[in-house]
């Protein structure tokens, strides 16, 4: 094929098809000038299909509207060929031997073989038609049993246009969809939406249709837009957790386990392994402290004054072990949940509910099976004496924080227990803290969230809170002493010792939060380990957690270990006990992950409803001074927080703060401190 200058060409790739005239010849490409806007673009020769020569004579035109061609988008609309000479065209070529240029083609369905009738059979034949096949310029008719597959295929591809459409449509709509109204292929993409979102997948995972579709919805590839959408169409919990998919506290408990359990409360009253030579101390005056809405309650205590004038402290703990042989099903689980999981919404238990806030739990007027512990204080508040056994309590009532604070201060004289307990607990505080522990009691701001309204609730360190911590670190320090003297592998905690600034520069540092801040970053991560280690900041020698069995399985593990110890049992050596600790160590942890998703989240909604308001805070010290980034106290929501602060902020500065930025579904808050 030999183009000149000013020949009329047609050009055509995957997207489109275009007209254009020869500008000029230059060796295998052609200068053009392309559709009515006379673009100029040059391309091989073989990228292009002549048409029309420009007739001998002609001077060569510059565009598609010039003298000899003429040609305007309406003119070849006009000379387009009708459906009834397209239809009788291909019935005569059936009959043919052989194929038709493009001008005899023009003249047997338009009637004629100007230009502008060339032109609109090109483009006819290059467009979505199926009845000709157009090769080399030669048309052919196609036959029956070729169309067939052609038209069925087109009639898909209709089908699955007007599929993308209403997807896009519903989308742009943003209105809450029902499933039961979507095709399989839109639950497919809706389902690849929320793995998405929940970061299960990459956005170069998502098929390529559903990139195109939200690109051309300006969605981009962050996740926090496409939650948005989600949440619009009613597809996305806006308080859903990423972290929490595909763990086990995103499935509950199964039929199995729920089914287990109820056997268990249905036989708890029965005789059990051990009950015969469990102590017998329902007639003690023990009695339980937790917050209001506490229903699984796994310590109580009890005062002691002996014949002699010894005085006691009683720390008794529940006993799950009782009902849960270590290796059942229902120990099994918890070893995978590791702990119960504490969240803005409510609890999600370690053992299923009716259990941990059932048999397990140390309920008022009801016989229960507990582990006591009891500690006599030498006069330092060094422990003196300790005993570990199995035992029957009977919580005469159980005391909300509030309540035992007003027993500790107005102490009856007909219910002075709490009272006492007090004044020995704060001996034993005295003692670790001439030993190096650190105290650190500030009010703690936490999001609670009911029925998706968050609320700000604020724990204050009072003296019945700091009673029933203290109290719980003596059965921790009891409980490993009894390691140590018995040689017992427990999952001891420990704490590497600190390297604290100077007591001159901490003294001139305001007390309270911003000292607190300056100690606690020279703190080390706690560690857990089989053989026994000092724990700086609580001052002790050894320590292990015992208190909490229904919520803590390394609690129940350590039951379990004092258990065989004291029935002449085998207890775990320590290379199966750290076995079994990094079996749940990692659920453990997994779930602390979770549970601090959980608060940021709940802080972020709270604050997107008060992100009108401004609060005072105080500057602690610097994260990231580079980016101007510091950790400031709020004392009104009892909370430290990350916030944007001015530049030269010294330790104690009086801040004024503001939300800059809140979007709890892009996992974002930004807050700007000025100076007060």
């Amino acid at each position: 094929m030999v183009f000149h200058n000013g020949d009329l060409v047609g050009l055509q790739d995957h997207r489109s098809t275009h007209l254009a005239v020869v500008e000029a010849v230059q060796g295998s490409k052609l200068r053009l000038r392309v559709g009515f806007e006379a673009k100029s673009q040059v391309l091989p020769q073989r990228q292009l299909q002549l048409i029309c020569p420009l007739p001998s004579g002609v001077e060569p035109p510059q565009r598609l509207g010039a003298f000899p061609w003429k040609l305007t988008a309406e003119r070849l609309v006009a000379a387009a060929p009708s459906r009834s000479a397209w239809g009788a065209g291909w019935l005569l070529l059936q009959e043919a031997d052989q194929p038709l240029s493009l001008a005899e083609f023009s003249d047997l369905v338009c009637g004629q073989q100007d230009p502008e009738a060339l032109a609109a059979c090109w483009l006819a034949l290059v467009g979505p038609q199926q009845w000709f096949r157009f090769k080399q310029g030669e048309v052919e008719a196609r036959s029956l049993e070729e169309l067939k597959p052609l038209r069925r295929e087109r009639r898909l591809k209709a089908i699955a246009l007007q599929e993308e459409q209403r997807w896009l449509a519903l989308l742009r709509a943003r209105n809450p969809l029902d499933p039961s109204s979507l095709s399989a292929s839109m639950l497919e993409r809706l389902a690849s939406l929320k793995a998405f979102a929940s970061a299960e997948l990459e956005f170069t995972d998502l098929d390529e249709a559903l990139r195109q579709s939200l690109s051309s919805l300006h969605l981009g590839q962050e996740r926090g837009p496409i939650r948005h959408l989600l949440v619009d169409l009613g597809q996305w919990d806006p308080h859903q957790l990423v972290t929490m998919a595909g763990t086990t506290w995103s499935s509950g408990f199964s039929a199995e386990l729920l089914e287990l359990a109820q056997c268990l409360d249905a036989s708890a009253a029965e005789e059990q392994p051990g009950d015969l030579e469990r102590l017998d101390l329902t007639a003690q005056r023990v009695v339980t402290v937790d917050d209001d809405d506490t229903r699984d309650i796994d310590d109580a205590l009890a005062y002691e004054r002996l014949a002699d004038g010894r005085e006691r402290i009683w720390i008794h703990v529940a006993d799950p072990g009782r009902l849960i042989p270590a290796g059942s099903p229902l120990d099994l689980e918890a070893r995978r949940r590791g702990s119960s999981l504490y969240l803005a919404q409510g609890n999600l238990p370690m053992f299923p509910e009716l259990l941990s806030t059932g048999v397990f739990s140390l309920r008022a007027s009801q016989r229960c099976a507990a582990w006591s512990t009891w500690v006599e204080l030498a006069e330092d508040g060094d422990i003196a004496a300790y005993g570990i056994q199995r035992s029957w309590v009977k919580p005469i009532y159980r005391l909300s924080y509030s309540d035992a604070d007003d027993l500790i201060e107005l102490a009856p004289p007909q219910d002075s227990d709490l009272a006492d307990l007090d004044q020995l607990l704060r001996r034993r505080r005295d003692w670790r803290l001439q030993r190096g522990a650190l105290q650190m009691d500030l009010a703690e701001g936490r999001i609670r969230a009911h029925d998706g309204d968050p609320t700000l609730e604020i724990t204050e360190p009072s003296p019945s809170r700091q009673l029933v911590a203290e109290a719980m670190i003596l059965a921790g320090a009891v409980a490993a002493r009894f390691g140590q003297e018995n040689a017992l592998a427990l999952p001891y905690r420990s704490q590497l010792p600190a390297d604290l600034p100077p007591p001159a520069q901490l003294e001139a540092l305001p007390d309270g939060a911003v000292r607190f801040a300056a100690i606690k970053r020279c703190l080390s991560r706690g560690l857990m380990g089989t053989a026994p280690a000092a724990h700086f900041s609580l001052g002790l020698p050894a320590y292990v957690q015992t208190t909490s069995p229904i919520r803590r399985y390394g609690d129940l593990v350590v039951q379990r270990q004092i258990a065989a110890q004291l029935d002449g049992g085998i207890p775990l050596a320590e290379p199966a006990l750290q076995e079994l600790i990094e079996s749940f160590d990692a659920a453990v942890r997994e779930g602390i992950g979770i549970a601090r998703e959980d608060q940021r989240h709940w802080q972020q909604v709270w604050f997107e409803a008060h992100k009108g308001e401004q609060w005072r805070a105080q500057f602690l010290r610097w994260l990231r001074p580079q980016d101007r980034l510091g950790l400031v106290r709020i004392d009104e929501l009892a909370m430290d927080l990350a916030a944007e602060c001015p530049a030269g902020c010294e330790p104690g500065a009086l801040l004024l703060l503001r939300v800059q930025q809140v979007d709890s579904l892009r996992d974002q808050l930004r807050l700007i401190a000025a100076a007060s």
